[in-house]
């Protein structure tokens, strides 16, 4: 990471992939602060702060989620950026989002939030491994 900057995730249906993915690399410790996992829907609110109403109206599987949990990893873990991503692995509907429906949401330092929504394919783990690759990738390109 650039100037000793940290990152923090908020995992939903990834269930720590992002943060298992970030810990495989020697060095891991100087940059990632620590993770939540916020796979039910309620700890989207009691770990990471996402507005319990914005839950009831929007859902889980939401911008405003996912803007949400992004911020709130950055907050509660300490760290310089944030990483969120919501979504559905499969291979059922969930709130009426189909399959690969998934949000990644990256807070950085300058307190910008970024998102943006991906219609994965494959299977239950491919959308997963995509996923992994998709916030990793919003990081790095946010980093130069």
């Amino acid at each position: 990471m650039a100037s000793g900057q940290t990152v923090a995730t908020c995992e939903s249906l990834t269930g720590g992939l992002i943060g298992a993915e970030i810990t495989s690399i020697p060095g891991a410790s100087r940059v990632y602060r620590g993770g939540l996992i916020t796979y039910a829907t309620e700890l989207k609110h009691l770990l990471a702060g996402v507005d319990p109403a914005v839950l009831r109206t929007e859902g889980p599987v939401a911008e405003s989620t996912v803007r949400q949990m992004a911020v709130g990893a950055r907050q509660r873990c300490g760290a310089d950026w944030g990483i969120g991503v919501t979504g559905v692995a499969g291979p059922d509907l969930q709130g009426g989002h189909s399959a690969g429906t998934v949000w990644v949401g990256l807070a950085g330092p300058d307190g910008a939030v970024v998102t943006e929504l991906f219609d994965f394919g494959g299977d239950r783990s491919r959308i997963r491994e995509q996923t992994v690759s998709a916030a990793i990738n919003a990081l790095l390109a946010r980093l130069g």
